[in-house]
């Protein structure tokens, strides 16, 4: 092993850790490792920012982004990125150079990219993370216990027909409204790339309970075997249950075509245990589409939202062929509505009386 350094202060204090690395224990590095090429999602990497590009801020742990500037020493985790609106990446790390492929810290090389991107930021890698036993830290080392999933959970998935298609509105506001009829909620990211978008829109929706793919130990779940992602998706709804939630809104990363969603909706661990699936489409073609394709694979959406229901005209082209109701955010939000959409498989002991609804438009 190529040991570069031994040191307390082996990271410049003004470096700046991105979210992906939000469960780290700083107080465990004591050293860097300048192997690259054994580099695997999930390592740490300290680097420092060549040349500005697409992201010209960091989205740091602590949940605010922060301007960056060439020179800047930032934390990132070697990762894969899929987004098809902006890239494609892989966990390899170039010595002389290498993209940050997402603003929520991911490091690795583009190897694709929407025609509306710039270039991504450049960053030199000085070296990666080595805790006291010579290993290179990595996040899985920090992620949540495995544990297995109770029974007495209700676990609600959201899928999309693509990315920007409205689903982590779609799915906060699901999350808020039932929270609001006095459900203990939790909002879970199950899949997708470390950000911290997702995560703190559950928590402006006052979802006591937020967790994400990150706190499963990846940085992001492009590329990860299923088994393992199923392995994170059981730790996140233990997680939620031991903290008390009632029901668990579970959205799952870009559209219905990507390969680990896909994947996941065909035959899998994290399937089985949904209860329900909102379905988040842009336009009515796309809800037509979509809801055919999930009832091909044997789900049957209770509801559709999305960027399909800001429109009166596309809501009733798409009820008028799916037969499915369109919901739109406020419809999510109303604790009433919220429960009736949910109504059909699951059973709410806990919701409050429906006239303690009266007047909750106008407190909103």
């Amino acid at each position: 092993m190529n040991l570069s350094l031994i040191s307390t202060n082996i990271v410049p204090a003004n470096a700046k850790w991105a979210f992906t690395t939000r469960r780290v224990n700083k107080s465990d590095v004591v050293g860097l490792s300048t192997e690259f090429l054994h580099a695997v999602p999930g390592d740490l990497v300290l680097g420092q920012i060549m040349t500005l590009g697409q992201h010209k801020k960091i989205q740091l742990a602590e949940g605010r982004p922060a301007e960056s500037y060439p020179g800047d020493y930032v934390v990132l985790a070697c990762g894969d990125r899929y987004a098809p609106d902006q890239y494609e990446g892989v966990a390899e790390l170039d010595p002389e150079g290498a993209d940050l492929i997402a603003g929520g810290g991911l490091l690795g090389r583009m190897r694709a990219a929407h025609l509306n991107m710039m270039q991504p930021t450049r960053v030199k890698p000085l070296g990666m993370l080595l805790n006291h036993q010579g290993e290179t830290i990595n996040i899985a080392h920090y992620s949540l216990p495995m544990a297995a999933i109770p029974k007495d959970i209700t676990v609600i998935g959201v899928v999309g027909a693509s990315m920007n298609a409205g689903k982590t509105t779609a799915a906060v506001s699901l999350a808020h409204g039932l929270s609001r009829a006095g459900l203990k909620v939790a909002g879970i990211k199950a899949t997708g790339t470390g950000a911290f978008g997702d995560y703190n829109a559950f928590r402006d929706a006052g979802i006591p309970i937020v967790a994400d793919f990150t706190d499963a130990g990846m940085a992001s779940t492009y590329r990860q075997p299923i088994d393992r992602i199923e392995e994170g998706f059981k730790a996140l709804i233990a997680h939620a249950a031991a903290e008390g939630a009632e029901v668990a809104v579970v959205e799952l990363a870009d559209g219905i075509f990507q390969l680990e969603t896909a994947e996941i909706l065909r035959s899998s661990l994290i399937r089985d245990c949904f209860s329900g699936v909102m379905f988040a489409a842009p336009d009515a073609l796309g809800a037509v589409g979509g809801v055919a394709h999930l009832r091909q694979l044997g789900l049957e959406p209770f509801t559709v939202s999305g960027m399909v229901s800001c429109s009166p005209l596309a809501i009733a082209e798409a009820e008028a062929v799916t037969q499915v109701r369109i919901a739109s955010r406020d419809e999510l939000r109303d604790p009433v509505c919220a429960t009736e959409l949910v109504s059909g498989f699951m059973t709410i002991a806990s919701v409050a009386p429906r006239e303690a609804f009266i007047g909750y438009e106008r407190a909103a």
